[in-house]
């Protein structure tokens, strides 16, 4: 079976239409003891000095759209009752850098895969795994010097286990960012019970990455197309409306936020948008949604279609958009493709592939 039949596969059914338990054995992770675990038993080799040098020169792309998957997450999500499709693609710290060096990108922001860390039965489940991801990531950081990044993630919905969460990521980690997910069991990120970690983040003038996960309301509607094809997308689109027309997104101005896949279906339905808020006039919008829509940035893994760029151009300038690949879903070859084939000029082709993450992200600037 072929990698790319295996990516297209994994995670075709949804957590949320899967309630059953996990089972119980699979729900003891080693939490904070991994940061005594040498780097080479975490598979986390050294780099070499050649790739040093790469990293250093400030020169190559910088990924804000790359996951990792270790092999204690891949069980959790696995775990019997949770019946998440088929098993993700081979991942390692080593096919990382080989992809990376591939496409010539010089540091990849590391991130989690959907489903994440919350499955809603187990607060403590979600507080280790969390805490064993993030010191895995952070070990990849430190022993590969330039050449990776982390969005730390944290489960919202747990707003004590992620303060802590926080707190420990940025302060000890030294995390470039936190990793959130478009949604968690139908609440989006517009969510009023979120407000403790909105500000917290919004405190340390975080920069929060969102990454789409299948809904709670719909994650096969239409038969035979798989959620990723359509419901991700659209999750990206409902999540940012919630931040802006809750009144989340001016409440907590100071957050700078990165949206996956060019704002999913956002720049085709922005129209429609404009519409509800002369309908409604919130007091938070006087001029409409548009320019919160253009205060957030917006990457192209998945989103680098000559239509999708196009829509994304006519709502946010370039210094708004990014460069991402999904690895290892898909490669840095098919966003490289479709940016060459947009023609941008080599200023904007700069901001893109590189300076407008490392305005953002001033460890790996």
């Amino acid at each position: 079976m072929s990698a790319k039949f295996e990516r297209s596969r994994f995670f075709r059914t949804c957590l949320c239409c899967q309630p059953s338990l996990a089972d119980p054995s699979r729900r003891s992770f080693l939490g904070s003891a991994l940061a005594t675990v040498g780097l080479g038993a975490m598979g986390v080799t050294a780099v070499g000095p050649g790739a040093r040098a790469q990293a250093q020169s400030g020169r190559g792309r910088i990924d804000v759209h790359h996951h990792f998957l270790p092999p204690f997450h891949v069980d959790a999500m696995m775990a019997p009752g949770r019946r998440m499709g088929a098993p993700p693609p081979k991942w390692s710290p080593a096919l990382s850098l080989e992809e990376m060096d591939k496409s010539d990108i010089t540091t990849a922001i590391l991130s989690i895969v959907q489903p994440g860390t919350w499955f809603g039965d187990n607060v403590e489940e979600s507080r280790g795994l969390n805490r064993r991801l993030n010191e895995y990531a952070a070990a990849m950081v430190k022993n590969h010097p330039g050449r990776f990044g982390l969005f730390a993630c944290i489960a919202p919905p747990d707003a004590q286990g992620s303060l802590k969460e926080i707190e420990y990521a940025f302060d000890t980690l030294k995390a470039d960012g936190i990793g959130l997910l478009t949604s968690y069991q139908g609440k989006y990120l517009g969510d009023p019970s979120f407000a403790p970690v909105y500000e917290e983040l919004n405190a340390r003038k975080a920069v929060v990455y969102v990454h789409p996960t299948v809904p709670a309301c719909c994650g096969g509607v239409a038969p035979g197309i798989p959620p990723s094809s359509i419901e991700y997308a659209t999750d990206s689109t409902r999540t940012i409306a919630h931040l802006v027309f809750s009144g989340t997104a001016a409440k907590y101005r100071d957050i700078r936020w990165i949206f996956s896949h060019s704002g999913g279906t956002l720049p085709f339905l922005t129209s429609r948008f404009i519409r509800l808020a002369e309908e409604r006039k919130p007091a938070h919008l006087p001029d409409g949604p548009s320019p919160e829509f253009r205060k957030f940035h917006y990457e192209l893994a998945q989103g680098n279609t000559p239509g999708q760029i196009a829509a994304l151009l006519k709502m946010v300038p370039v210094s708004q958009v990014m460069y991402g690949t999904d690895y290892p879903f898909r490669d840095g070859a098919e966003v490289n493709r479709g940016i060459a084939d947009w023609g941008f000029s080599p200023a904007d082709l700069q901001a893109i592939e590189r300076d407008n993450a490392a305005r953002l992200l001033p460890r790996i600037r």
